[in-house]
Order: structure tokens, then C-alpha cells, then sequence
């Protein structure tokens, strides 16, 4: 059987309206990437400036969002904050996954050992989101939400679930790694992350000594294929 390749049709990936389409829904995907933290509320002219477009380009897509509630209007005029229809989009990727009824027994008795916040992380391209948490008394300002997103050489969480992937997609995944010193232990050498992640993988846990944030540490070892548990405290 031979296979060749279809002509292009409208609408597939070859037609420039298909291009002009698929960077459309990129930039409204960025839009809603920049409500990151919770109950922040954002103006066009803020957004314009983070996402590097033009006002005019990010008033229609934020008209587009609200009119399908994935945004809605701010308690200020003129700002936007993220909508409840992504809470319920959340939901369902929540009980699909069904990470809750697997990790919560193992955080539980973790942060009662402790007495430390445990957070629940998955590896997400090059950073880890933290899909469940439990508190403690000693509430750091750093992790303030589920859902929250850092690079994953920041963290312990990180750094397990980066030294837990096969070396061909690592290399893949650092092809284009740019990292930026936040503090003055931050890892930014290509060739050091790869020693430190050998070394994560031989021994099955990893640290981090202050490498996102000043004043926080944090050690994380992986309970599953994607699943990190990480135990954050100030030293």
C-alpha cells in the first residue's frame, strides 16, 4: 500500500487563513495564561505590554473571552479577571485525572510528620504545577494557590520529575532553555542541571536551597510517574 499526502484543503494547517487562525486561539490561550495568580484582575493596556501585542489585538480578544465567559469584567472598570467557566473546565480535568484520591493519604501523613505545607506537582514542558496541596501553620507566600506554575529547576519537585525522563527528551525539553538568575543560587548552566538531575536519579530525591526564593527550601521525592510530593519550609 502506498500513502500519499493529501492536497491541502481549506482550512488545514497549509492555508495561510488556517494560520492566521491557529495564532489567534495561540494569543487567546496567552490571554488567559496571564491571569496566573489568583483574583488578579487585568487591563487591556496591561496585557498589551506582558504579551507584546498591540491594544487593539488584545481588546478583541478579550471582547471574544468575556462573550464566552472565559473572562468577565473586574470589580474596577475596564479590568478583566478569569471567568467561572474555566473553574468548571478545571473541575473536570480535576475528576478526570483524579489526582486528589491518589495523593491525599500520602500528603496527609506527610505534612502530619512534618508539620510542614506538602504540595502534589506535575512536570508540565519545562515547569511544575502544583495540583494539590495541604497547609500548615507555616503558610509560605510563594505557593499560594493550586494551579500555581514555576519553572521546574527552581524546585525539588521539579528537578525529580526533570531527572525522572528519558535522556532523549530532556535534551529535547533543554534544547531551548533560557533560564535567569532570580537569586544568587539559581541554576543557569545546562551542564550543571544535568549533573545534579544524574544524581537526583540515583538517589530518588531532590532539594532546592533557595534557588526560586530566598528564605525557602524545599526537598521532593516521586511517588509516582508524574506525581512529586515536596515538603516547602523556610530554613
Amino acid at each position: 500500500m502506498t500513502l500519499t499526502e493529501p492536497a491541502p484543503s481549506v482550512g488545514t494547517a497549509a492555508d495561510p487563513a488556517s494560520r492566521v487562525t491557529l495564532t489567534s486561539v495561540r494569543n487567546a490561550a496567552r490571554v488567559l495564561r496571564a491571569f496566573s495568580r489568583a483574583g488578579q484582575e487585568l487591563g487591556i493596556t496591561e496585557l498589551a505590554r506582558q504579551l507584546g501585542l498591540g491594544k487593539s489585538t488584545v481588546h478583541r480578544l478579550v471582547t471574544t473571552l468575556t462573550a464566552e465567559r472565559l473572562l468577565e469584567r473586574g470589580s474596577t472598570p475596564g479590568r478583566y479577571r478569569l471567568g467561572l467557566v474555566l473553574y468548571e473546565l478545571g473541575s473536570n480535568v480535576t475528576e478526570h485525572v483524579d489526582l486528589h484520591q491518589a495523593a491525599l493519604p500520602v500528603i496527609a501523613t506527610l505534612r502530619h510528620e512534618t508539620g510542614e505545607m506538602v504540595h502534589v506537582a506535575v512536570l508540565d514542558g519545562l515547569e511544575v504545577v502544583y495540583v494539590e496541596r495541604l497547609e500548615s501553620h507555616n503558610l509560605l507566600p510563594v505557593f499560594r494557590q493550586v494551579g500555581h506554575r514555576l519553572p521546574a529547576h527552581w524546585t525539588s519537585s521539579g528537578k525529580i520529575l526533570l531527572a525522572a525522563l528519558p535522556p532523549d527528551e530532556l535534551s529535547l525539553r533543554l534544547a531551548d532553555w533560557r533560564p535567569r538568575a532570580v537569586t544568587p543560587w539559581t541554576i543557569t548552566g545546562k551542564t550543571r542541571l544535568l549533573a545534579e538531575l544524574s544524581e537526583i536519579a540515583k538517589r530518588g530525591w531532590a532539594q532546592n536551597n533557595e534557588e526560586g526564593h530566598l528564605g525557602i527550601v524545599s526537598v521532593g521525592a516521586r511517588r509516582e510517574e508524574t506525581i512529586v510530593v515536596s515538603d516547602p519550609f523556610t530554613p
